[in-house]
């Protein structure tokens, strides 16, 4: 058979396909951009009409198209979020559960982003993977687009891989393959991409860019985490000369970065003239410059945020943030009194992996204060876990200057 017949064999409905699903199952669901919105839709019908119980759903990063199906709040009886990473979705879930207590309303599952395919492959055994992935080209491949990261090997490891066909999924280079013959079912559902959009840096935040920026040389290798902060900072890096990119998160502030110029990655030791990450979020304009760019070279997680894999590079700056530090320099990046608030995702991977490399920084950005300077965020005793060790622990930067 031709992989054009192959593909047509495998292709369903959405309804058709989740009925591949039973109960009591483990179920892996692409994270963030590639949520599969007509298969989510499909599991919720099915919740909702009592077909399925005890769903058990594993992933990192939920956005809305999670948050209005699988993972509503009136569905919780029925399927039980494993989530390794919070975001505004579980915030709200935790919130509002009337049980209280730390997680309540979901598990809440700690490890590192760089040991996530570990755990799905070989600590949980997945009934089920769904995720979206790019169009299939003429030999037979999808790739899986804005998320290598734990789908890659969540999908090879499920007993069944459904996936969602989207023609606006960009097809990226590097590790990222899929052939159609490794898949169960076939699901085409052509729909606009989640757009995370960066608001504007607050004064803090530029003050904080500005100190960070100023330690980012020509050649250094990047690694830039989400939101305003990472952005700022990227703006003032483009008069910099042949820097790399070696991140987790793909975004369009780096991406800028490569388009203006200032990314070449000519002095990276590994795959040299590309630029590596796991994942992507951005706007509609910059999946459309992730499309078949080989520019960008697409990784699993386990490799990209490997410490000893990062610190192959020279200069690698790693810019993450946190919620507290502690006075002998601990790291909350977790908790907001008592609850939790994000995960430790790759921060501890990356603040490794920069301070192993030959010239490399670890940075931790932290706002001096919260609610409105009532708070301080520099304080004798963390009010959540230790996200990053003060033995691992570099540079700090707040508004008011930096101390290594």
């Amino acid at each position: 058979m031709t992989p054009q017949d192959i593909y047509r064999s495998k292709l369903v409905t959405a309804d058709d396909a989740v009925d591949m699903i039973g109960s009591d199952m483990d179920v892996a669901m692409g994270m963030a951009i590639a949520e599969p919105p007509a298969l989510l839709a499909a599991l919720e019908r099915r919740i909702v009409g009592h077909d399925l119980q005890d769903i058990r759903l594993w992933y990192f990063h939920s956005l809305e198209q999670a948050g209005k199906t699988v993972l509503r709040p009136d569905l919780l009886g029925r399927v039980r979020p494993h989530s390794m990473f919070l975001s505004s979705v579980e915030r709200a879930l935790i919130k509002d559960d009337p049980e209280g207590g730390p997680y309540g309303a979901i598990d809440f599952v700690p490890v590192a982003f760089s040991e996530s395919p570990h755990l799905l492959s070989e600590h949980v055994k997945l009934d089920a993977c769904v995720t979206m992935v790019s169009p299939m080209d003429q030999h037979g491949w999808f790739t899986f687009g804005t998320s290598n990261d734990y789908t890659s090997t969540a999908a090879r490891n499920a007993k069944r891989l459904i996936v969602e066909v989207n023609p606006n999924m960009p097809r990226v280079f590097g590790d990222s393959l899929l052939h159609v013959s490794e898949v169960d079912a076939i699901v085409e559902h052509a729909s606009p991409l989640a757009e995370v959009l960066c608001g504007t840096p607050s004064a803090e935040e530029q003050a904080i860019g500005r100190i960070i920026a100023g330690m980012i040389d020509d050649r250094a290798c990047l690694q830039m985490g989400i939101g305003t902060l990472p952005a700022a900072v990227c703006a003032l890096l483009e008069d910099r000369r042949d820097l790399g990119i070696h991140t987790e998160l793909m975004t369009p502030a780096l991406a800028r970065l490569i388009q203006c110029g200032a990314v070449t990655n000519k002095a990276k030791a590994t795959y040299r003239g590309r630029s590596v990450f796991t994942f992507a979020m951005g706007d509609a304009a910059f999946y459309e410059f992730l499309n078949d760019n080989p520019a960008f070279h697409s990784l699993p997680v386990h490799l990209v945020n490997d410490p000893r894999h990062i610190a192959k590079n020279d200069n690698v700056i790693s810019v993450n943030a946190t919620l507290q530090v502690h006075l002998g320099g601990a790291c909350n990046s977790e908790q907001v009194m008592g609850r939790q608030y994000s995960g430790a995702g790759g921060q501890l991977d990356f603040v490794r992996g920069a301070t192993a490399s030959r010239g490399g920084r670890s940075i931790i950005a932290c706002q001096s204060t919260a609610r409105n300077g009532t708070v301080s965020r520099i304080v004798p005793t963390l009010d959540g876990p230790v996200t990053t060790p003060r033995n691992d622990t570099q540079i700090i930067v707040t508004e008011f200057g930096w101390v290594d």
